[in-house]
Order: C-alpha cells, then structure tokens, then sequence
C-alpha cells in the first residue's frame, strides 16, 4: 500500500479520484504539532532557540490514525502546500511518523500547484526530500511571532491593561490605521468652490463645462462668476486624443482580495476561505503567492481560447513583474487551471470568484483597449478666466475588455463640435465645498499597503485583519476600518517604547531575513540571536516604567464634578473615560464627552431587593452597582455590592431601572443539566457571551443573546462539538 498524506479532506477526495486506487489519501486537517501554550517549556532559548513541539489538541486521533497507515505502507509521500508553512506541515508529519518503529517505509515530499490530474501525476514522477531551509524559514517566524508576541503582550498587560496583546505583524498594521486616525483628527478643513457652467452649442446640444481651478478666495469665485456672466463664451480648444488601456497583471493572494472587496464586498477572510475550496477542487491553482507570473502551458491555453472565441487581433501574449517588496516567485499566480471551464464552484460565491479570476487571467494575455479621448475647452473671449473642460470618451477597440467588461466603465459622449464655435451660456454656479481628510483604510486598502511597505506575506494578510478586529483593537464602520481606544492606547504605548520593533523597516527586513533562511543564506540560531538579545533586554528596561495609567491630560473645559481639579484621560474595559487629576484622593470622574455619572444618585430602586441601583465609572469603565458597599469593619471581610458592566455601545446618562436590572442579572443560572446535576449557567466573559456547565464553554452567538438564552437554547449549544484551538485547517 502506497500512503500520501496532504493537509485537508476536500484536498485528499479530489487527489484520491485522479490516482485510481494507486495510492490510499489521507489528511493531517491542518497542522498537527505546534508550540504549548505555556511559554516556559515552548523554546529553549538557551540551547539554541529550539522550539518544543506537542501535539496539538484534538489531533492525538488524526496522528494515531496516520501512523497505523503508516505502518503498513510500501511508500509514503507527503504532499502539503507548496509553501513554507506546507513544507513545516510535512516535516511534522515525518517526525512523528518516524517516532513510530514500526514504520519502516520511505518518505518522501511532494508538491503541486494546481490539483488536476496531470499535475498531480507529474508531481508524484519528481519526489525529493523536504527542504530543511523552508521550513526552519517557517519555524524562524513561529518562534520569532511566539518570542515578540509573548514579551510584548506581558509587558502591556502590567503597564497597560490585563488581557491586551501585541504581534510582530499586527502591531505595525495597528500601528498604520493609528497614524490615519491622528491625521484625520489634525486635518483642517479648507473651503474651496467647483465652478461650472452650463452652455448650449449652435445645434442646441447641452455640454457641462467644469472649470479647470477649484478657487480657495471668494473674492477670485466672484471675480469669475461677474466675467463669466458678462461676456460671450466660445469653444477655445478641441483637443482629440486616442489612448490605450493595458490590462493588469494576473491576481496575487493581495490583488484578489482588493478586487474582491472592491468587487463582490468579500471580506480578506471571506475571500481566502472561498478560494481555498475553489483550490481544492481543482479549479484554480494554489491561492497563497505573491507572484503574477504564467507558466508556459497556461499562456498557451489562453492563447488557444482566445484565438478561437474573439480572434487573432484579440491576442497579445505579456510577462509580467511582481512589484511586492519581499516577493517569492516560487508560485504561479492565481489563475484557472482549465480555461475552456468559464463557470464552475458549488455555491454562487464560489462562481462569482472563480469569474473574477477567469476574467482576469483571459484578459492578462489579450491586446490593449483602445479609447478616443475628446476634450472640450470652453473659455470667453478676453481669456481672463480658468478655462472650462469636458472629457469626453468613446471606445475603439475593446481588446481585454471584451472578457473584463465591468473594467470598461461608460462612454460619455459629446456632440459634433468645431473650435471656435460659439457657446451660449444657460447658467453659471459655483458649489461651495470643504477639503476632506484622508480616508480610514478597508480591509482591502490595509492589504494593499501592508504589501507595499513588506509587512507580512500572502499568507497572513486575511489573518492580520481578523486578529486586529477580534482583539477589540479596530471596529468596522461600514468597509472602513477604525482604532478603538483600545487599540489607540496599544499602538501609543508600543510606538513610545518599542518603536523600533513596530516599525516599517524592521518588519520588513525581518521578512528579508527570513527569505534569506528559506534560500538558505541564512541561518535560523544567527537571525533569532541577533534579534532576541537587543529586544530582551529593552524588554527588561521597560519593566521600570510606571503604570500607564494615565493617557493624557484633558482639555482644560472639563473640571472634576466633586473638587473641581483638572481631568485626565483614563482607558477603561468600556473604553476612555475621564478621572480627576487627584485620583484615588478623589474619584469624580465623567464620560469622555463630559457627562457626569454621579454616585451619590440612585436613578431608582431594584424591584425585587429593594436596593438602590447606581450608574458609575470605575477602572474598567460604566457599570452598574445594586446597593453600596458596606462599611469597612476591622476583622471582617467587606462585602461587595453586585456590578455589572453597561454595553461599549449604550450611553451611560440613558440607563433605565430596567436595564439596570438587565445587566444585573448576569451570570444567569438557567437550570441543570439533567446528566451531572451541574448548573447550566450564561454570562458574559473576556472574549463575549458564553453558556458553561461542569467545565463545559460554548458561545453565544446572534440572533441569541446572553440575557434572554432558554435552557433549552443553552443545552443545543453544550450539545455541539467544541471547535478545536491552535492551528486549524488552513483557509
């Protein structure tokens, strides 16, 4: 029996159809071995920066399983991706197949880029050895991710706020979203009028003529507007200009997923999970890659299609140069694996990616468009004003944009016009309008620039976006992407102290370094030493720091409610607050927009107990508090009153009794579970909703909410399997 394991079971019943019972095709589900949790025993820094690896969780019955086949097996061919994270995936397998004795077999690795017949069967003729330097170019990142990660996070949790983290990646992605941020909030704001004129030619056609200068002094806006009114307008100029629009180069992991969102509003994620099952179907080839090069045997299918469905003068074969920094050309790029299939995928997202990427790779090797550029230049007599302009355009040859048609855009059409002609002025306006900021990057224009500044690689982007936003860091408004307060006090620490570990330069030499590893001019132990040692120790420097506490000072307009000192900014679970200047001597304090939470004013009584309810600020933000903490008595224990945290999303002056009692009413005990006598129990927790019981954690997800959650409800949530942690199957 012949054994080739691959990473996932979609991937292995594709391979296993084409291979007609040669081989019998299994699958690791991802990653098999991983680093522990526990930091202590997860590198041994010392002995050389060796990483201790354990199996991962839930994974014992996949590896039991692999090496009973194993034992039994003639050959055994490892066949993960075709990067460097496939070739560790590979090399954990062989370790762990070779603790086994009874595995006797050879083994050995192979890759494709596309899963078709052909390519799979090539692949299996050519087997070598897994590649040491690829993959320790992987291990570097693993243990150069877990050491920054892990020091950094620690150090933030004690000056910072418990729970925060910082990453090697992430952190500089936070950091390009911060600076946005700070030149929005610094932009002023410019006034500026567009001025355009509304004219009629000699056969009655209507043109909308804009002048060519956008004023900024009123006074020049009149001036124009008086000349404009006063005198005659003529055609000045025509100008007639035939141009020619080149077709782009085939996707990239980081083009795609811009065009994706750009063009079918997929999130990064969204767009490597469809593409991923696109992949292991055998419709594209292997979707991580920086490269926008064709091989020979694609270009000539597209030659083909192309010269039978459009024409010889359709095609006009190109190379193309990958422009990302730290670029690998070890892949194609993404592209169709059988051009003559125009629609394939099981699902309508996976059509419409799959035509994206058709269209884009078909148009990639066919001739320029070619368009007539006509601009119109109306003006009066005397000169003395801007000119006024209108472009138009009309296509002459489509070219590429036969097969891309949503790239082609409208013809706006002029009428038959001669220099000279005189124009009848209808009307004359001026709009007033304001300069506005730079925009808040998208998921799709934080890709974009991650990859021109050498931050990360095609396979990290769509997880940089999911870390940033699961930690709270950014919020979503619309495809915008925004810095909470947390995550502006994040990135403010780590640029104050760490900023050269966070920056663009050491980001992307780091990836260069790494590249070196993987083409193994470089060694792993030299690259982690030269980085750990400096880091460790301003690590252990910034131990000395005080607490930050304590963001900013306040704008001197708002006052403490109780002593009337000075406020400061303070971060808080719920976000920034403000506190007087004189904490903990005095805890007035107000919401960041200045409104103040008294806590000598109840805002009523709860129904059931009588007690008073109270709306406050504490370290952690609003909450709210049923009764009042009993006075401290030497020998005894004080006891707490019940608090709960109000939502980040509801305004603290608008709690109600209600919802007082709401919030209140968490962590609720729903019943018992009818098998352990256990409570079964909703509460909110660090990473949101969740129900428990004995030890048992599922999720709350919407439409279901922790407050209104049935037994029933809760008992179908502990009723179905717990998602593993670690590394998963790769999407």
């Amino acid at each position: 029996m012949k054994l080739l394991i691959v990473e996932s079971p979609s991937k292995a019943k594709t391979i296993e159809k084409y291979l007609d019972g040669a081989y019998t095709v299994r699958a690791s589900v991802g990653h098999v071995r991983d680093l522990p949790k526990s930091n202590k025993k997860a590198i041994d820094i010392e002995g050389g920066f060796i990483p201790h690896y354990e199996i991962s969780k839930g994974k014992e019955k996949v590896v039991h399983e692999l090496q009973a086949l194993a034992e039994k097996a003639k050959e055994i061919v490892l066949a993960p991706d075709p990067d460097r994270e496939g070739e560790a995936i590979a090399w954990h397998i062989q370790q762990l197949l070779l603790e086994d004795k009874k595995v006797k077999a050879p083994i050995t690795r192979v890759t494709f880029n596309e899963i078709t017949r052909e390519a799979v069967t090539e692949a299996l003729n050519h087997p070598r050895q897994i590649d040491t330097d690829l993959r320790e170019a992987q291990e570097a990142r693993r243990v150069l991710d877990r050491l920054v990660g892990y020091d950094l996070s620690g150090i933030i949790w004690q000056k910072v706020r418990y729970g925060l983290s910082a990453g090697r990646v992430q952190s500089p992605a936070l950091r390009i979203l911060v600076e946005r941020e700070r030149e929005i909030r610094a932009f002023i704001p410019e006034d500026y009028w567009v001025l355009q004129a509304n004219v009629q030619t000699k056969s009655k056609a209507k043109l909308l003529l804009t002048c060519v200068e956008e004023p900024r002094d009123r006074k020049e806006v009149d001036r124009i507007l008086s000349v404009g009114n006063k005198e005659d307008w003529i055609v000045k100029d025509i100008k007639e200009t035939e141009q020619k629009r080149s077709p782009k180069a085939p996707f990239t992991t980081s083009t795609l997923q811009q065009a994706a969102s750009s063009r079918l509003s997929f999130s990064p994620a969204r767009t490597m999970q469809v593409a991923q099952k696109l992949y292991e179907a055998g419709h594209i080839t292997y979707m991580r890659t920086d490269s926008t090069t064709l091989s020979d045997i694609a270009i000539a299918g597209i030659s083909t299609l192309v010269l039978k469905k459009y024409g010889k003068e359709f095609l006009e074969t190109r190379a193309y140069k990958t422009k990302a920094k730290n670029a690998q050309e070890a892949h194609e790029a993404i592209r169709p694996t059988h051009f003559e299939k125009e629609s394939v995928g099981m699902t309508e997202e996976q059509k419409k990616l799959y035509q994206l990427i058709w269209e884009r790779t078909v148009a990639s090797q066919m001739a320029d468009a070619k368009v007539l550029k006509t601009r119109v230049v109306g003006n009066v007599p005397s000169d003395s004003i801007p000119d006024f302009t209108v472009v138009g355009s009309q296509v002459l040859f489509l070219g590429w944009l036969t097969v891309d048609a949503a790239a082609r855009g409208e013809d706006v059409e002029l009428p038959t016009i001669k220099k000279g002609e005189p124009l009848k002025l209808l009307s004359l306006e001026d709009i007033a309008k304001q300069t506005e900021p730079p925009n808040r990057y998208s998921e799709a224009g934080l890709v974009k620039e991650l990859e021109a500044r050498g931050i990360g690689r095609p396979s990290t982007y769509a997880s940089i976006m999911k870390t940033i936003e699961d930690r709270g860091y950014v919020e979503k408004l619309g495809r915008s992407l925004k810095p909470t307060d947390t995550g502006e006090v994040v990135s403010s620490f780590l640029e104050q102290n760490f900023m050269n570990y966070i920056s663009d330069t050491f980001t992307a030499e780091m990836e260069d370094k790494l590249d070196e590893i993987a083409n193994g001019d470089l060694k792993y132990k030299k690259v982690l030493s030269e980085f750990y040692t400096p880091f460790l120790k301003q690590v252990k420097e910034k131990q000395k720091l005080d607490k930050a506490t304590t963001l900013e000072k306040a704008d001197d307009k708002y006052k403490c409610p109780k002593c009337g000192s000075g406020m400061v900014v303070k971060l808080g679970r719920g976000g920034k607050f403000l506190s007087c200047d004189r904490y903990p001597d005095c805890d007035g304090a107000l919401t960041i927009d200045g409104l103040e939470i008294k806590k000598d004013e109840p805002i009523g009584n709860d129904p059931d107990t009588g007690l008073p309810i109270f709306t406050m600020i504490g370290r952690f933000g609003p909450y709210v508090q049923l009764g009042e903490m009993s006075p401290k008595v030497k020998g005894k224990k004080q006891v707490k009153p019940r608090m709960a945290s109000i939502p980040k999303e509801v305004d603290p002056t608008s709690i109600t009794v209600a919802m007082a009692t709401k919030y209140l009413s968490i962590p609720r005990t729903l019943g018992k579970d009818e098998k352990t006598g256990a409570d079964i129990t909703a509460n909110n927790g660090r990473f949101g909703p969740y129900v428990a019981c004995d030890g048992n954690f599922r999720s709350i997800k919407p439409p279901l909410n922790v407050y209104d959650i049935t037994l029933e409800q809760a008992k179908e949530l502990l009723a179905q399997e717990k998602k593993p942690r670690g590394f998963q199957k790769k999407k």
